[in-house]
């Protein structure tokens, strides 16, 4: 109360002025840590001054040496200040991509490969940063990303869908793993028939990469009937290590996969399939996001350069 009445409520503009005031100890000081003019450190002092009905400061030679009263109230304000500067460092890190935490879902074929590539890159500069990281078939993809349990997903797909945004990161072919030994890795290129004519791991026909395989045996006059027939690229890719048959896979399964002993050979005909990044839509995307996005593009190419040269 002043006066009887109800003190009006103090602007952190204000409270910002005295403090910097503290800080300083002359106006023209204040002004420079506040990036304002020398008389409006002045009139918010005064109006300080007016609002508390306190006095602050005394001029003392040049400089303006705050009261016993002044020095109690700052020691109020200071833990403030600190959590503001706190908040305001959260704040530009959130800004920049380096807080806070991202959950991303993939599907193997990349979550296998290269996302774990991504994630050193993308952690290692920002190290307050947490990842919630989950690798699932493509249904659990689109699952997780549309009920926003996953902020965005990772898949190599064609599709379209009508809940979510998806971006192409990269376009690719299927390509065939061969026994280095063996006849087909002497040819520049596998086709259906080749592989129809030995053993064949191949992938589960009704799935997405199953299905862009079995439409090429079809497209090419022959059945699709593998010997092994399996769920994931990344088990076709370590059956061939084993000697089981050849199989086709994504490029990048194919890169981090294959072992000494298997070459890796453009497939026809072609089987294109897309590297997408997929988020929800109508819900903006979050720094983190963009920030994960732009570690993986440039990463994309590396393994293809390798496969082809």
């Amino acid at each position: 109360m002043i006066g009887g009445r109800t003190a009006p409520e103090i602007s952190l503009r204000l409270l910002e002025i005295f403090a910097a005031m503290m800080r300083a100890g002359t106006t023209v000081e204040a002004a420079e840590m506040l990036g304002v003019s020398q008389p409006a450190v002045s009139a918010g002092l005064k109006q300080l001054e007016t609002q508390l009905g306190i006095v602050l400061f005394e001029r003392a030679s040049r400089r303006m040496m705050p009261t016993a009263e002044a020095r109690e109230l700052f020691a109020e304000i200071r833990p403030m200040f600190s959590m503001l500067r706190s908040f305001t460092q959260t704040a530009r890190d959130i800004r920049e991509g380096l807080s806070g935490r991202l959950r991303i879902i993939s599907t193997p074929p990349i979550g296998h490969t290269l996302a774990p590539r991504a994630l050193v890159e993308f952690l290692r500069e920002r190290p307050g940063v947490s990842v919630a990281f989950d690798v699932r078939r493509l249904e659990h993809v689109i699952d997780a990303v549309q009920s926003g349990s996953a902020d965005l997903g990772l898949a190599l797909s064609m599709d379209r869908y009508t809940a979510l945004n998806s971006e192409v990161l990269h376009e690719t072919h299927m390509v065939a793993l061969v026994d280095a030994a063996g006849p087909l890795a002497a040819q520049t290129q596998v086709t259906a028939e080749d592989l129809a004519a030995h053993p064949f791991v191949g992938i589960e026909g009704d799935s997405k990469l199953g299905g862009l395989v079995r439409s090429a045996f079809l497209q090419s006059g022959l059945g699709y009937l593998p010997q092994i027939e399996v769920r994931y690229v990344s088990t076709a890719a370590e059956l061939v290590n084993h000697g089981l048959g050849n199989a086709v896979v994504d490029p990048f399964t194919a890169h981090y996969h294959a072992r000494p002993g298997i070459a890796i050979r453009p497939f026809v005909p072609a089987c294109m399939t897309r590297v997408v990044l997929l988020t929800r839509r109508g819900v903006p995307r979050r720094q983190l996001a963009h920030a994960f996005a732009a570690t993986l593009k440039p990463i994309f190419a590396e393994p293809l350069r390798r496969i082809h040269a």
